[in-house]
């Protein structure tokens, strides 16, 4: 991913494991986005978090130290959830175990999919594709987009200044 870009992307909880059912999780991402936002390391434009996947649309401004702030927000989550579950679950923890030079614990699966944002019709498509997803026949977590709290939605249909901390993609595009 490059910096100054705005990226539809998709990152999955390694083995589809529903994770992030749980409001801490969801919790944890949303810290982690609000703070880089707050650092000006990215803008985020729409966001849904799954059970077991989320969805962005962002765009890294800045690197934060020496990596990319897509990078460090998929490090910190990881570490964190780790360090919940150790207080939490050992079991749901040991579901995430590898065998790895480089680490015990893997909570996301290594196929994130960036796809560059071209133009604004393709992005405002992804953003309703976002929007929507809780509202799946498979998910079912809300009737209305708007009522999933964990989800961009109603930023942008009741301008919910809960999530102050977006950027409206009108803003850039």
């Amino acid at each position: 991913m490059q910096l100054n870009t705005i990226y539809f992307y998709t990152a999955s909880i390694l083995n589809w494991i529903p994770l992030l059912q749980a409001d801490k999780f969801k919790h944890i991402i949303l810290s982690s986005l609000i703070h880089l936002v707050e650092q000006k390391k990215m803008k985020v434009y729409g966001f849904v978090i799954m059970p077991n996947h989320i969805h962005l649309i962002w765009s890294n401004l800045a690197v934060n130290g020496k990596e990319m702030p897509h990078a460090s927000f998929m490090k910190f989550t990881g570490h964190a959830f780790q360090k919940e579950l150790r207080l939490t679950n050992s079991f749901l923890l040991e579901q995430f175990k590898v065998e790895r030079n480089s680490r015990t614990y893997q909570f996301w699966q290594r196929n994130a999919l960036p796809i560059e944002l071209y133009t604004r019709q393709v992005l405002e498509q992804k953003l309703d594709y976002i929007h929507t997803n809780p509202l799946q026949q498979h998910w079912n977590l809300a009737t209305d987009p708007n009522d999933y709290v964990y989800s961009s939605c109603s930023f942008y249909e009741k301008e919910d200044q809960r999530y102050s901390w977006l950027t409206h993609y009108r803003d850039d595009l």
